[in-house]
């Protein structure tokens, strides 16, 4: 008969193997949710809203499982075109080695021998799957990348979720700075009025957002220093107080209009105005934050030729034009995953309609402020190429704004005067 002692054994092993065997069941649960969830995206809407409301009609998921399985769907798209003959699991497993920085209970169980090595810097990990897995198919399209942009660079920025970026608002530097340091939040400050911090954190619970601070990235916080560092010779009548007669002819919800406001020193007279009414409901409440309460707006599609704002020209133009995104990709990496080359020359000729429209409403001596929030040339070099050579403008300064060693969005600007 067993001792008590070798009993007690007995009944611990059991039990170990019991907790492994559910945390080992629990684990792939994950892992099939997440591919369920991944197989019924069309990416018709962005991923983080057609995953919440699933987890809103699934109440079976607590906290840490919706934590668990949001991950490893992102993880998954980050991929990107990479490793198309492999399963969705093999997939997976191999973008949460990729991806994640810390060992998990998760990739522990699932693949331990990688979970001891899942701190190792990006560049030690892709040397030791070099085998199976190639970082430029990613994004295999180098072709339509901007010159400046490396494709090796771009694909391994895409395996990599970028800070949250927090500009402060001029007017309320020191009360922030304030606030900040008793957050005790871990953060950066960067030039100018710039915070990074964690991708995850919950500034409305330390800031009053829009009045304080703006969420901005560190890169779109810059688009605008070119008008800044050259404000009295671009716009000398404003020197004597005359109010600088601007539009925001792609204006979404208003942040390169902030962005204005707090940039230059000149009073301004803002026009804003967008296709979408939703948006623009939305650019109204955060105007009313920023306490930026004088404006007009009106609703309507700029590449459309038919397009007449309230006013019959203006100083200062900004088209911060519809484009494919792909210098955000890094912040919503599904659209990697449901990207079309074809969709560029889409968005291309949609912009060229756009500068041709909105730049008839610029007076001379005016100046034109392209911008996009992409890497690719037919979007950007290739339009300021147009502006020059189709609409009169005369090309002041043109910029490829980076941000992949920042952890942040890459942007490109084009300034002309007319």
């Amino acid at each position: 008969m067993p001792s008590a002692l070798h009993q007690q054994k007995l009944k611990a092993k059991s039990q170990q193997q019991f907790i492994f065997l559910y945390l080992m069941s629990r684990y792939h649960s994950y892992i099939n949710s997440s591919i369920n969830l991944i197989a019924s995206y069309k990416g018709e809407q962005p991923f983080a809203i057609f995953i919440k409301n699933f987890f809103s009609k699934e109440k079976k998921y607590g906290s840490s499982d919706r934590r668990q399985i949001a991950a490893l769907c992102y993880n998954y798209f980050r991929l990107g075109f990479a490793l198309k003959n492999a399963s969705a699991e093999e997939r997976i497993i191999m973008a949460t080695f990729l991806c994640e920085q810390t060992p998990s209970t998760f990739l522990g169980h699932i693949q331990p021998e990688w979970n001891k090595l899942i701190h190792l810097p990006l560049n030690e990990k892709l040397i030791l799957i070099k085998n199976t897995f190639s970082l430029t198919q990613i994004f295999p399209f180098k072709n339509v990348l901007s010159e400046a942009i490396s494709q090796e660079t771009y694909c391994q920025a895409m395996l990599v979720q970028p800070f949250l970026f927090l500009r402060i608002r001029p007017q309320c530097r020191v009360t922030t700075l304030k606030k900040l340091k008793k957050s005790q939040l871990p953060h950066q400050l960067l030039k100018g009025n710039c915070i990074e911090l964690p991708s995850a954190t919950n500034i409305a619970d330390f800031f009053i957002v829009d009045k304080e601070v703006v969420v901005q990235d560190y890169i779109s916080q810059q688009v605008l220093d070119y008008l800044r560092l050259h404000e009295a010779s671009l716009f000398p009548s404003t020197l004597q107080g005359t109010a600088l007669a601007v539009w925001d002819c792609c204006a979404a919800s208003g942040g390169k209009s902030i962005l204005l406001y707090d940039t230059l020193k000149s009073k301004i007279s803002l026009t804003v105005s967008d296709i979408r009414l939703n948006i623009m409901l939305n650019l109204h409440q955060r105007f009313k934050r920023a306490n930026i309460k004088e404006y007009a707006y009106f609703i309507e599609d700029s590449s459309n030729i038919h397009t007449k704002p309230p006013a019959a020209q203006y100083q200062l133009i900004i088209c911060d034009a519809p484009c494919t995104g792909s210098g955000t990709w890094g912040r919503t990496p599904e659209q990697v995953c449901f990207f079309k080359e074809d969709s560029i020359k889409e968005y291309s000729d949609r912009q060229k309609r756009i500068v041709e429209n909105v730049s008839l409403q610029l007076m001379p001596g005016g100046v034109f402020v392209y911008i996009t929030c992409s890497v690719f040339k037919e979007e950007n070099e290739a339009i300021a190429n147009f502006i020059q050579q189709n609409l009169g403008l005369n090309l002041l300064n043109q910029q490829l704004l980076k941000g992949f060693d920042k952890r942040a969005d890459t942007m490109f600007v084009a300034i002309f005067k007319k």
